[in-house]
Order: C-alpha cells, then structure tokens, then sequence
C-alpha cells in the first residue's frame, strides 16, 4: 500500500496543483466581482440592483455543471472561442461572485445606518465613507461565510475535469486506468481534498471567534 502512494503521488499532486491554482483564480476573481455587486446591491441605483438581483438570482440557481457546459459549448456559437481553462474559470468565477456578493450585500447593509450619516457629519465623501467607516466594520462579518464559500470553490473545481482539465479529480481517474486499483487511488485524493476543506473550516472557525466579541 504504501509503495503504491508513493508510486501514484507524483500523478495525483500535479493535479492537485492544477486545482489549486484554479481555485486561487476563482477565489481572487470572485471575490472582487462579489464585493463590487454587494456594493452595487447596498447603494447602486435602482436599475443597476435590478439587473444584480437578475444576475445573482439567475447565476445562483444554475447548476454549477451547466454553466461551465454553457460557457465552454455555447459561447462558441456566439464567435467566442475559450480553451477549456479560462472557459472553466470563468464558469466558476460567474458562479461564485453570486454568492460573494450576496454575502457581501448581507455583511454591507448589516452596519446600522447612523455609521453613514456620521460620516456625511463630518464631510466624508460617499468613497471615503465606504472606505474608513462601513467597509471596516462589514469586513468582519464578511470573512467567516467567505472563508465557506473559499470551500465550496475548492470543492467545485472538481468539475472542470467534465471539460478535460487534468485537475486532481481527473489525475486520479487517469491513474486508476493505468493501475485498476480504484479505491486507494480515491481514498488518497479524498484526503487531499480533506486536508485541503479542512484547513479552510479551521480558517473559518478562528475568524468568527476572532470577531465574535466584537459589538457595534
């Protein structure tokens, strides 16, 4: 067994690699585009919160496998031509900057109003407001369901392989068709995939105890 994990873990970690690295692009990408729509939420015009709401409600109840079938099959048709990569990363970006932002949306619109009009006492512009006075405050409890859906993220990722991505999930099903010894195979990914998940969790859990004490 263990000449076996040593033999299969070169295979398994470069695509561990590969799912790392998109994750971290899905995390940093939707983590941008959901602050920017929970902003957007919180304080954008009427028609601007409409069109967000139709975005997030439409990209949230999307299975997350048919939109990655979507953007690497469709677009084709509409003269956008994506490689399987960006096309998967894109996918997953969309999916999850819907979800950031709700949690965003939720963390911005929990600070009490009076933190705005103080900051309008005293000159602050709209920027500068949302910059020292509501952002600061809503960061913390932003932070705990982020570091959640950072897990999801990294859960998702497993998908991509559906489009040829030789991510963790795929490098595992390339090394059992060579070695047809599947459940070693899986049980080693799936604690890369703990490892992982679980780091996260602990993550989450220090933040919230972090920030629990903390009272407006």
């Amino acid at each position: 067994m263990i000449d076996f994990t040593l033999r299969t873990l070169p295979f398994l970690w470069e695509g561990l690699l590969i799912t790392l690295w998109v994750s971290a692009l899905v995390v940093a990408a939707s983590l941008v585009a959901g602050v920017l729509i929970g902003i957007g939420f919180a304080y954008g015009p009427l028609w601007l919160r409409f069109l967000l709401r139709v975005y997030s409600d439409v990209l949230r109840g999307t299975p997350l496998l048919v939109l990655i079938f979507c953007v690497y099959y469709l677009l084709p048709f509409a003269g956008v031509n994506l490689q399987p990569f960006p096309a998967a990363v894109i996918a997953l970006a969309a999916f999850k900057s819907a979800h950031v932002g709700e949690i965003a949306r939720g963390a911005i619109q929990s600070i009490h109003a009076g933190q705005t009009d103080a900051g309008k006492a005293i000159g602050l512009t709209f920027a500068q407001r949302l910059a020292y006075v509501i952002l600061p405050q809503a960061v913390r409890r932003f932070l705990p369901p982020w570091v959640n859906s950072v897990t999801d993220a990294v859960k998702g990722s497993s998908l991509v392989s559906l489009v040829g991505i030789v991510d963790l999930m795929l490098a595992s099903q390339q090394v059992i068709g060579r070695t047809y010894e599947p459940m070693p195979v899986y049980v080693l990914a799936a604690f890369m995939y703990f490892v992982i998940n679980y780091s996260l969790s602990v993550a989450s859990r220090r933040l919230e105890t972090r920030y629990a004490y903390i009272r407006e």
